[in-house]
């Protein structure tokens, strides 16, 4: 049950800023005032609840061990409570549909969505699909599966190791995603040839799928895009997402037609790409940036932004603005991303000292709650 309640004392970061004001709950918006109890939460900073754009963190749950997790709903649950820890009301739940196989395979996304369609979970979940390009035998297919489970998200992938196949070398770490996968290590190389060879035939039949798919209303991405080049070719097809671009030339470039642009939170947190690519924080020094993703850790959501904010590449609420209103708008979800009355009362309760999150509201229901903070909530 969404709570009644006016939460007082806090500092609230509303649209105008940082403001020591009260912020009332009321029918899963926030409300001009509620008629409920009052919950004294000085000491404490009140803060749109995150949403995250992309995120696989969530695999570690589906698969502690190697096929240890038959049930993959349980596995959904306890990420699901991962993400309220860490102050996240809307995730998107980045899965694969890849050549790798196992549970990046097309076979596990189906039975990922079936999963995740039949699970109740306390935050509101997204999925986007991750579609290796080179499957052209899987394009009907993939197409049908969106379609039946109503994906509203696509990103479009290519890790094939192109360089070490047209030189006719061994690929990195083949015996390790060849295990993974299923296969034996000379299978899974004369798979990755053979979608090597058909390279040519990929752009147009991308270009088809991505207007099927556009015209369906979904929302289509790229990923790690490295030239001005490929950014502006996905961008004439409607892949108007530009995920983790690799270069400052493509994030301009994406910029510049019109796209926008998905960074890593991780990346910031650890002051660099752990590829080499270029710095998400230089990136969003130059106002190409318009979300922050967890990639694969959910707690960096919230150090990024802090992280910015201290190191003055932009004001906290920019920040902030980067892990809450800006993915909401990008998903399409108006209803979310600010405490302004009238949107669903999405909010985090954050020690001001600590900054540790200690409750997270999703449509005014309570995710997480613990420490000093529940002891006022249940006072």
């Amino acid at each position: 049950m969404a709570l009644t309640v006016r939460l007082s004392n806090a500092e609230v970061l509303t649209p105008e800023g940082m403001e020591a004001c009260d912020l009332a709950l009321s029918g899963g918006v926030i409300a001009p005032d509620a008629d409920g109890r009052v919950v004294d939460l000085s000491g404490y900073l009140l803060l749109p609840a995150l949403v995250d754009i992309h995120g696989d963190g969530f695999e570690r749950h589906l698969a502690p061990r190697r096929g240890a997790m038959k049930d993959l709903g349980q596995g959904l649950l306890s990420a699901d409570a991962e993400l309220a820890s860490n102050g996240i009301a809307t995730a998107t739940l980045a899965q694969f549909y890849s050549w790798e196989g196992g549970m990046r395979g097309a076979a596990f996304a189906e039975r990922f969505l079936k999963a995740h369609r039949e699970v109740g979970l306390l935050t509101d979940t997204l999925v986007q699909l991750r579609f290796e390009t080179h499957m052209l035998e899987d394009y009907a297919a993939f197409a049908a599966l969106v379609a039946e489970y109503d994906v509203p998200y696509v990103v479009f992938n290519d890790h094939l190791p192109h360089d070490a196949l047209l030189k006719g070398k061994r690929p990195p770490r083949l015996t390790g995603q060849a295990l993974k996968g299923g296969r034996s290590p000379e299978a899974h190389l004369e798979m990755l040839k053979a979608l090597h060879e058909r390279r040519e035939e990929v752009p147009a039949a991308l270009a088809g799928l991505a207007a099927e798919l556009y015209g369906k209303g979904v929302r289509l991405g790229s990923h790690d895009d490295a030239t001005a080049e490929a950014r502006a070719v996905f961008q004439a097809q409607g892949i108007s997402i530009s995920e983790f671009p690799e270069t400052l030339e493509a994030a301009q470039a994406a910029r510049d037609t019109g796209g926008q642009i998905i960074l890593g939170a991780p990346n910031v947190v650890r002051g660099g790409s752990h590829s080499g690519n270029v710095s998400a924080q230089d990136l969003v020094a130059e106002g190409l940036c318009d979300a922050l993703a967890s990639d694969y850790h959910y707690p960096a959501l919230r150090q990024a932004a802090f992280k910015l904010a201290d190191d003055g590449t932009v004001d906290f609420a920019s920040a902030w603005r980067l892990v809450s209103e800006g993915p909401a708008a990008m998903l399409g979800l108006v209803d979310r991303g600010a405490l302004a009355d009238g949107l669903r009362a999405d909010v985090v309760v954050m020690h001001k000292e600590t900054r540790r999150i200690e409750a997270t509201l999703s449509a005014g229901k309570v995710t997480y709650l613990a420490g000093e903070a529940a002891s006022r909530f249940m006072a």
